[in-house]
Parts: C-alpha cells; sequence; structure tokens
C-alpha cells in the first residue's frame, strides 16, 4: 500500500529543514545562477518545481501540500532575490518591471505544484485502500 511519511508526523528539525532551509538553499543557488547562466537558472527551477510536487505527497491532499507549497515558494523566491542583489551580478534573465512580483509568482506556483502532488498522492491512498478492501 502507498504509504510515504506524512510530513506532520517527522520530526519539528525535519520539517523546518524540508520546509524552510531547502527552499531557501535552492533559491539562493537560483539566486547565483541567476547571474552567471540562464540554462542553469532555469535547470535549478525546475529541480524546485519537480521538489514542489513531489513535497506534495507528504501531505494527505491537496490542501495541506498547497499550505507547504505556498510556504514554500515564496521562500525560495524570496531567497532568490535576496542573494541575487547581494552577489550583485547583472541577471541573464528577466525579472520583469517589478522584481519583488517573483516571489509572489514562485508562491503560487509553489502553492499549485504542491497541491497537485498532494492530490495525486491522496487518490493513490485511495486506489490502494479500494484494492485491499476488495481482496
Amino acid at each position: 500500500m502507498y504509504d510515504p511519511v506524512l510530513f506532520r508526523d517527522r520530526p519539528l528539525p525535519l520539517q523546518v529543514v524540508l520546509g524552510g532551509v531547502v527552499p531557501a538553499a535552492i533559491g539562493a543557488l537560483a539566486g547565483i545562477l541567476l547571474g552567471a547562466s540562464a540554462g542553469a537558472y532555469y535547470a535549478i527551477g525546475a529541480l524546485a518545481a519537480i521538489g514542489a510536487f513531489v513535497g506534495g505527497f507528504e501531505h494527505r491532499d491537496g490542501w495541506g501540500g498547497a499550505d507547504r507549497g505556498f510556504f514554500g515558494g515564496a521562500i525560495y523566491g524570496t531567497s532568490l532575490l535576496v542573494v541575487h542583489a547581494l552577489v550583485g551580478t547583472h541577471a541573464k534573465v528577466s525579472l520583469g518591471s517589478f522584481p519583488p512580483l517573483l516571489a509572489v509568482l514562485t508562491a503560487i506556483v509553489g502553492m499549485l505544484l504542491s497541491a497537485s502532488g498532494g492530490r495525486l498522492a491522496r487518490i493513490q491512498r485511495e486506489r490502494a485502500a479500494a484494492v485491499s478492501v476488495r481482496k
């Protein structure tokens, strides 16, 4: 039966690392890469997106995943912008006319990706339960 460890059942220090430190570290790396290479910047963004989707699997449903994804995405986007400003390089990718909006956008995208992962995990658990009942 499909049964990953739920995020809420993990020890608090691990929750802090998975829900806060990891998105901040990946966002910081993206902030550095933003001034170095557009391809590398997009690659780390794709890695972050995959992480947001997979992170949703650690929740009972899409709603729990959405909460985690929103905050993880906001942390990712904020750390990206802060580190890029600290490094002081010229961005190889446009940040738009109002760069702080990127943190809002990454929060929304993170929320949608994690909610999708949480919803898919719920469907898998329900299917597994239905199969075990039929046996």
